[in-house]
């Protein structure tokens, strides 16, 4: 089944948030931020822009009705700066006109002052200065101290993996209006519809029953809209609350580049210890997470960083700490993998560290400690139905990687300004929200007089595919052509209390709320089938719109059954709540059960560098993938290819880069440079494992949003594997990303 979407995005008739058909005398709102990273308000003048002609209100924290907080999970980051600023970019005032070209000009009239106070950019010079967000956390396993003394190897190092911008093709937005009785509908092009509405309705002072929310889809988020959509929204919401008036707030790109936070830079430290057979008998790290001026994700981004600090590998004493660390930039926030990404590429880095400094290949380190049947993660989670090993086994043969093994040593010996790498990135992957409580979904389904049906759930679709996901379930269940089905939009009013589109479980929530919803109007269906042809319900199924009892057709169609259930007053209406099952984590021992099942998978990538210039290309990504049982193998494809390119632009292109004084000096598309058509691979080949699937995932079709972009790690390595193939002396610095300047230095140091 194709994407539902699809047709509506090439036609470009598909509806945004700044696409809605504005009301008659809707206001245009424009955000008055710092220019400073960290100073206190000496002075601030509103006067000359309040006098512009069209320009109705300016409104600051003063004329809050609520509380003057947006903080998720700590109340630390106010909606407007107050007396003091904490990031260049934070928001101080939203000016509000009749026109945006008014608003615009309002905002280069205000006079404000600043005096400047010390701004850190860096979590080191956080760390060092005792700058944190909250408690640091730790996971433990085995003994970590008592078995470092008995390794053979024991190696140390540090690493730094960049920020990366989301970069999504929508910026951030929201239009609100206010509707009778006090009710204000804000329509956002945010993750999580349940998150605007609890902070709009604490900051407007009123009750999240006034506060309606509503998604039809999002122009792109991976993450970057989880939270950070939410400010935009209740700015909007405050406007049209004061004013009585609709509101629309769409941040212009270079404004949604400064303004908005990325993925979280980490400052790692390891130590990693083997015995004489490659084993890693011991492991440590010390995460330094640069969170940004708030909390915002951070504390939760840094569990999950912690989650995955061992990737794919059993290490029996392991101890990893992280610290969310406190700085003068904008809040980071989730990115796709949410964490795992950093944690991955430390342990990685110091697998290669290890295999250079022993004069071996990496990929003998990992290959000798793969996951393996209930083998225990350093949280407490027995490892079942373990596919790593065999995601690593078919990589290798069925891509050939002994023959590539020596067809780049080859290349190599006969190659001086050219050089290739290779590399075999294995991941694992959890999949679940690691908060339990935020595994639920509910789904309301209609089924109309006429056959045909209505499915609203708390999935937003951001081009994911999900919404396309949701109508297959409701389709297949109904034994209907999808025609029939049509997934509504995203609205608090209809599917309330929901979690917000992250983690990669969205379709599985989602979809088994769907698929409950449908089954119980199903089965009530049959019963009424059943009396018709005297015939047990049991026995019955709806198939290609007709019931069938057994393999036989019967005369009664699926618009016929529905008629005779209503006309019977059969309630053709569900709402149906899932919460995942045996689930479960203690954070006061950091012990449990946090994930559903695990996404596992293997990548071999090639490629090619210019040992001239530093330039290089990515000749090849081959990946066997654990799809479990594939629901849509088009979307499930998609998801793998965007996810590795996006993950090979976080390794080896997307610079963040902040000055001193906490500008983003990377805040246009000529200094930020994202993958195009010229630097992503040559090839991608996706092989899928043949699994069982898994029955916590929907139709045993496993997540697929997250765990490929950790495919692009492989990318980085093979390049440092490159450039130690022409420069004998090389140093592996693990600094990512691998930028062509950083090659070149690296060729030549």
């Amino acid at each position: 089944m194709k994407n539902k979407d699809s047709f509506g995005h090439v036609r470009g008739t598909s509806i945004f948030v700044d696409d809605v058909a504005t009301k008659q005398g809707t206001l245009h709102a424009v955000v008055f931020d710092a220019s400073v990273a960290h100073g206190k308000i000496t002075k601030v003048d509103y006067s000359k822009a309040e006098l512009l002609n069209d320009v109705i209100k300016i409104i600051t924290y003063k004329d809050i009705p609520g509380i003057n907080q947006i903080g998720g999970i700590l109340p630390d980051e106010p909606l407007f700066a107050e007396n003091e600023v904490h990031f260049n970019g934070q928001p101080i005032a939203l000016i509000v006109a009749k026109t945006l070209a008014a608003a615009k000009k309002a905002k280069h009239l205000i006079n404000i002052s600043f005096k400047e106070l010390p701004v850190i950019t860096t979590a080191k010079e956080a760390y060092d200065k005792g700058h944190f967000i909250n408690a640091a956390r730790t996971f433990n396993l085995g003994d970590t101290s008592k078995n470092f003394k008995n390794c053979t190897h024991v190696f140390e190092g540090k690493t730094f993996s960049n920020g990366q911008e989301h970069l999504y093709l929508e910026t951030q937005g929201a239009y609100a209006y206010p509707l009778e009785n006090g009710t204000i509908k804000i329509l956002s092009s945010t993750q999580g519809p349940t998150a605007v509405q609890k902070i709009a309705a604490q900051v407007l002072g009123v009750s999240m029953h006034t506060i309606e929310v509503e998604v039809n889809r999002l122009g792109g988020g991976f993450g970057g809209k989880e939270d950070q959509a939410t400010p935009w929204a209740v700015m909007a919401a405050l406007a049209a609350q004061l004013l009585h008036k609709p509101v629309k707030l769409i941040l212009e790109r270079h404004d949604d580049l400064r303004m908005t936070g990325k993925r979280h830079p980490y400052e790692s430290y390891y130590k990693i210890g083997l015995d004489k057979d490659l084993k890693i008998k011991a492991f440590e790290v010390k995460f330094l997470q640069n969170s940004g001026a708030a909390a915002d994700l951070s504390p939760a981004i840094a569990e999950r960083t912690l989650f995955h600090a061992t990737n794919s590998y059993f290490i029996p004493n392991v101890k990893t700490t992280v610290h969310s660390c406190k700085t003068n930039l904008p809040p980071n926030t989730a990115f796709r993998g949410f964490g795992g990404p950093q944690g991955m590429f430390v342990i990685e880095a110091a697998i290669a560290n290890a295999a250079n400094k022993l004069n071996i290949a990496a990929h003998s380190i990992q290959e000798a400690n793969l996951l393996q049947e209930n083998d225990s993660f350093s949280y407490g989670q027995i490892a079942k139905q373990v596919n790593i090993g065999k995601t690593w086994k078919q990589v290798k043969s069925a891509y050939n990687f002994e023959e590539k093994v020596k067809e780049v040593k080859n290349f190599n010996n006969e190659n001086t300004l050219f050089k290739k790498g290779i590399s075999l990135m294995p991941i694992t992957f959890g999949i679940s929200f690691t908060n339990t409580m935020m595994n639920h979904a509910r789904a309301l389904v209609h089924v109309y007089q006429d056959g045909s049906v209505g499915v609203s759930t708390g999935a937003v679709e951001m081009g994911q595919g999900v919404n396309t996901k949701m109508l297959q379930v409701a389709a297949m269940c109904f034994g209907i052509d999808p025609s029939k089905v049509k997934i509504e939009t995203t609205n608090t009013t209809r599917v309330a209390n929901t979690s917000p589109t992250a983690a990669s479980a969205t379709a599985d929530l989602n979809g088994k709320a769907v698929q409950m919803a449908c089954n119980s109007i199903k089965e009530r269906l049959l019963k009424v089938a059943s009396k018709q042809l005297n015939s047990l319900a049991k026995n019955l199924t709806l198939k290609d719109g007709f019931v069938f009892e057994g393999n036989e057709q019967s005369p009664i169609s699926w618009q016929k059954i529905v008629q005779a259930a209503f006309v019977q007053r059969v309630n053709l209406s569900e709402n149906a709540h899932y919460a995942t099952p045996k689930i479960h984590f203690d954070k006061s021992i950091e012990k449990g059960h946090p994930f559903a099942y695990h996404v596992y998978g293997t990548a071999l990538t090639e490629v090619t560098l210019d040992c001239l210039r530093g330039t290089y290309e990515i000749d090849a990504v081959n990946i066997v993938h654990d799809f479990g049982k594939s629901m849509n193998k088009d979307i499930d494809l998609g998801q793998i290819e965007g996810g590795l390119v996006q993950g090979i632009g976080w390794m080896t292109m997307e610079e963040i880069s902040y000055a001193k004084n906490g500008r983003l000096e990377s805040s246009t598309l000529s200094t930020y440079k994202v993958p195009d058509i010229f630097s992503v691979p040559k090839k991608i080949n996706t092989i899928a494992l043949e699994t069982n699937g898994s029955d916590l995932a929907i139709l045993k079709s496993k997540a697929v949003g997250e765990p490929p972009l950790m495919y692009g790690i492989g990318t980085y390595f093979a390049l440092e594997n490159a450039i130690k193939a022409f420069n004998s002396n090389y140093k592996m610095k693990f600094h990512a990303p691998m930028t062509p300047e950083k090659a070149l230095m690296g060729l030549y140091s």
